[in-house]
């Protein structure tokens, strides 16, 4: 019994995903869900308790997935640049495959909703750039390199590329893709991160 209602959520949130990847721009309502779903917007509710919900379900996934492989990545990988590039492609490769959830990583399909939803894509951002700047502080610890332009800085640059990434594909409805670009750009990027101790 508990195995068909935890499918019942997973179908709605796939159903809440593809909607915001079909209808841009467009504020999805539990009717139209309800609609897409093939069930009475009770029956939605016996699931969730509200929509804000149904959007804290997304953003759930999306926290675990990053957050798994970029512990992963953390674990496994010694060179600090390619920690850095593989966090990166992560990221942009992860809203590249998920279109629809990057309307609720910039926040555009949030517009009326609680702001306990934009506070919690805040703190995922947040998270993303403690990651960053954990990483770049060890750079200088274990391979004598240093940011050419601060800890902070450097994270907070590398975070603002992810997110214009993410807000480019959004507002292009689908057509930039994250990842468009991105070998070229990283190869210029890259070398000019981190300076050796002299």
């Amino acid at each position: 019994m508990t195995t068909k209602k935890s499918d019942r959520r997973t179908e709605i949130l796939q159903a809440l995903a593809g909607m915001l990847e079909s209808s841009p721009g467009a504020r999805i309502t539990t009717a139209a869900l309800a609609k897409e779903v093939g069930v009475s917007e009770a029956a939605l509710y016996r699931h969730f308790p509200s929509k804000a919900k149904m959007f804290e379900g997304l953003i759930e996934f999306i926290e675990e997935t990053l957050f798994t492989r970029i512990n992963r990545i953390v674990q496994d990988e010694n060179d600090i640049n390619l920690r850095l590039e593989m966090i990166l492609f992560l990221t942009l490769s992860f809203a590249e495959q998920n279109p629809g959830m990057c309307r609720l990583l910039t926040a555009d399909a949030l517009a009326g909703e609680t702001e306990r939803l934009r506070v919690r894509i805040a703190q995922l951002f947040d998270r993303i750039e403690t990651q960053l700047r954990q990483i770049i502080r060890e750079a200088e610890l274990k391979q004598s390199l240093r940011p050419v332009m601060g800890t902070t800085a450097c994270a907070n640059y590398l975070l603002a590329l992810l997110e214009g990434k993410i807000r480019q594909y959004v507002r292009t409805e689908y057509k930039t893709k994250p990842l468009q670009n991105w070998q070229e750009q990283w190869q210029v990027i890259a070398p000019t991160l981190m300076v050796g101790h002299a």
